[in-house]
């Protein structure tokens, strides 16, 4: 049976939109319960994973077009908005800064001045992946490019294999919330959380609107791991490895040196883009392309372009679909009907609380955290613009629900990529043991996100 997994699941979730396709739904348009069976065999097939996801997410793009649900500039709207561009110059940057050593050098450096014991490798991981996630914009190759700081770090210490594990644990842990603290932490969801509200919002906004309760959120987060993982044993650091590894960088290539201008000019402009107006995809995106021309760039080469993941994008595109082609068919409102009370909690913590619990529970049962971005989301915005909600409060706080959420590395791809001896050097086990206390803290962001906006005016 095992064997098969993959077949029967393919073979039930066909059979799950043959269902659902067919039902007498009076309530749901035909639009809407068509898009209805395609979404949910599509989330099946993610959660599952019976195929990778960019497959899975052509299959269901062309299906809203072969069925006649929408028509191409709705099912690839993604395409024609700068969220995809971001995305594309962010996997392109991010390569830049890796394969320049000047990530790692910073890594070296801050290591030798600032590392002495378990505590300070677990406090140096946090702070590398804050400083890091303003440089390279995607948490994975950030991620890495630690972990083979700490690889060096755990073979020098001579760590056994459980510590070594919660080291490697740590610097794929801590990706999940230091991420959301800047708009560019991650490319991906974060921008995709503000195009799915509808709203506009600058790097600046988020930083105002997200930035504590993102730092809130990693700080519970460092406490809580310190909590759970104690070393077996006192650390020595052999820091004349550490050096060693730093010496064999050599001093600045000119390489490093013009990684760190055009760097430079990518987070002035980030930070600036609610004063001059330019989109934060085509900053991004000129930035990349002048990266890779000749005499002001040469940073970037032809084989980096292999770094930008189709499959992946795809993967977006059909996420964003679900939710744009879910709300002209009436697909968000026949769900927001079904899974969500007929009126708005009076308290605003109660509405946050409902909000998170909700969320988690998709999450826990669907998996995929941009899938279930694309089902959530405009759900609660249906759900609370008959209040005079901005649609950017449910947004984010569903979004900050699944996005801080895992108990099983298939729950998060920042926490998946790390699973094995070769990666992170963690197991299932180690997942689990965090994944469920963790989602007391992300209740109590939830929660403290209520309290702040009322402080920024958000709510």
């Amino acid at each position: 049976m095992k064997k098969y997994k993959n077949e029967i699941l393919f073979v039930l979730g066909i059979l799950l939109a043959a269902v659902i396709w067919n039902l007498e739904l009076p309530s749901l348009p035909e639009a809407g319960q068509r898009t209805l069976a395609l979404s949910l065999m599509t989330v099946l097939f993610w959660a599952s994973k019976v195929a990778h996801p960019g497959y899975i997410s052509a299959l269901f793009l062309s299906s809203l077009l072969v069925f006649d649900i929408a028509d191409p500039e709705a099912v690839f709207s993604l395409w024609s908005s700068s969220l995809i561009y971001i995305i594309i110059g962010a996997y392109l940057i991010a390569s830049a800064v890796k394969s320049s050593g000047l990530g790692e050098r910073i890594a070296y450096n801050f290591i030798l001045k600032f590392v002495n014991s378990y505590k300070s490798i677990i406090f140096s991981i946090f702070f590398l992946t804050l400083i890091l996630s303003l440089i390279i914009p995607h948490p994975w190759p950030r991620s890495f490019l630690i972990m083979s700081v700490m690889a060096v770090v755990i073979d020098s210490a001579s760590l056994s294999k459980n510590d070594g594990a919660k080291i490697g644990f740590a610097v794929f842990a801590f990706s999940v919330p230091v991420s959301m603290i800047f708009m560019t932490g991650d490319s991906t969801i974060n921008i995709l959380a503000v195009e799915m509200s509808g709203e506009s919002l600058s790097w600046l906004g988020w930083l105002y609107q997200m930035g504590v309760p993102a730092l809130l959120a990693s700080i519970l987060t460092l406490l809580l791991f310190l909590k759970i993982f104690k070393p077996e044993k006192e650390v020595n650091i052999n820091k004349e490895e550490i050096s060693k590894k730093l010496k064999e960088l050599g001093s600045f290539s000119s390489k490093e040196i013009r990684m760190i201008f055009w760097i430079t000019t990518a987070i002035i402009f980030w930070t600036t883009d609610s004063f001059h107006g330019i989109d934060l995809g085509w900053i991004t995106l000129i930035i990349a392309a002048l990266m890779g021309m000749p005499l002001v760039g040469d940073v970037l080469e032809a084989k980096d372009w292999a770094n930008v993941p189709i499959g992946i994008l795809f993967f977006l595109t059909a996420a964003v679909a679900i939710g744009r082609i879910g709300s002209s068919t009436g697909m968000n409102s026949w769900i927001a009907s079904v899974i969500l009370p007929a009126e708005l909690p009076a308290n605003i913590f109660i509405f946050a609380l409902m909000i998170v619990l909700i969320s988690i529970t998709m999450h826990m049962f669907l998996g995929s955290v941009i899938a279930v971005m694309g089902i959530a989301i405009p759900a609660f915005i249906i759900f609370a613009e008959g209040y005079g909600i901005n649609p950017l409060v449910p947004a984010l706080m569903a979004y900050s629900s699944i996005a801080l959420h895992y108990v099983f590395p298939f729950h998060h791809l920042n926490i998946l990529v790390g699973i094995g001896e070769n990666n992170g050097m963690y197991d299932n086990k180690t997942v689990i043991k965090f994944g469920l206390p963790l989602t007391a803290v992300i209740i109590i962001v939830v929660l403290f996100q209520a309290l702040w906006w009322q402080v920024t005016s958000l709510i």
